[in-house]
């Protein structure tokens, strides 16, 4: 099988679950969107959250991808900065511990980490505090992180440096990987609209929902996964409880959603992208990818934050496998 290797902000999640939508009001934090926040407002969200009931996992969202992944039996690599904190040290021993190839890169200060406040509905808002993360540079990457992997997948989110996700996609192209994007929040792509023009034009694979393929395109799922697809290679717009909608030229393929009742959206396309990404990984129709994906998304919506536990992980495991006849 072939294996993948991804970058992104090596993040602790911390979910804190919210009885209603006002309080992200009071936080001033826009319901569904990422928000980067600096030191001071972090300190601020945390005292205000500390009392709450809390759960800690791994995050990030090309992490959780790989994550995933892993999970799923797939040799797995994660290009990612940590500090020598809490933090840090649960990141690195959790990602070891999945079999993942963590190709730390060391950073002096905090880790990582995004506040994550769940709705009523399951939506998910995150207040991220980057810290070292942010301090993945171009300069840290060299091409024998790259050696030995057939794919490489990155976060939309690490448009905070142009210059590391340019080289990260040129190393990529040169080592003859396949390249993948997830285009990770609406307001992301609506507030550098211009250098994700750019990206697309540099990766294969397109990964959005239907709000970030909206904010890229100005257009209606169906729409925009046609301009999507004259862009990248295979483009996939995720509609909800509707399921997705996958393209490859002029080949089109609908997945219907997997009813369940949703927890928690967190990781939610992650997931999708890992178990895609894990079918074209063993050579498999967009149709079979698509399911894969699906069945790993409708998973961790039914939990709070990214892990599920090992019986789920054998139950999931075992339906894959059904692939192979």
């Amino acid at each position: 099988m072939k294996k993948v290797l991804g970058m992104g902000n090596a993040l602790v999640d911390v979910l804190a679950r919210i009885e209603h939508d006002e309080i992200l009001e009071q936080l001033h934090l826009p319901k569904g969107s990422m928000q980067l926040i600096d030191t001071k407002r972090y300190i601020e969200l945390s005292k205000m959250i500390q009392s709450w009931p809390l759960i800690k996992a791994t995050g990030g969202s090309a992490g959780n991808t790989i994550l995933a992944l892993a999970n799923l039996g797939a040799e797995a690599g994660f290009i990612g900065r940590i500090g020598d904190d809490e933090f840090g040290r649960f990141y690195k021993e959790n990602s070891l511990q999945k079999g993942i190839d963590f190709k730390q890169v060391d950073g002096e200060g905090v880790s990582g980490v995004a506040l994550t406040f769940v709705s009523p509905d399951g939506q998910r808002t995150f207040g991220t505090h980057l810290g070292v993360a942010a301090e993945l540079h171009a300069t840290h990457l060299q091409a024998e992180m790259f050696e030995g992997y057939d794919f490489f997948h990155i976060e939309g989110y690490l448009t905070q440096d142009h210059s590391l996700i340019d080289r990260a996609l040129t190393l990529a192209t040169a080592a003859g990987m396949t390249t993948s994007i997830d285009l990770a929040s609406y307001n992301i792509v609506a507030a550098d609209h211009e250098f994700f023009e750019y990206l697309l034009r540099k990766v294969d694979i397109v990964f959005a929902n239907e709000e970030e393929a909206k904010a890229f395109t100005g257009k209606e799922p169906e729409a925009a996964l046609d301009e999507l697809c004259g862009i990248c290679k295979i483009a996939v717009v995720k509609v909800g409880a509707k399921g997705s909608l996958i393209g490859q030229g002029a080949e089109r393929v609908v997945v219907p959603a997997r009813k369940v009742t949703p927890i928690d959206t967190t990781a939610a396309g992650d997931f999708f992208a890992a178990g895609f990404l894990y079918g074209l990984a063993k050579g498999y129709r967009l149709q079979q990818c698509g399911e894969i994906g699906t069945l790993l998304a409708s998973e961790v919506l039914q939990v709070m934050g990214t892990v599920l536990t090992d019986d789920t992980w054998l139950r999931i495991r075992s339906e894959v496998a059904r692939y192979e006849s």
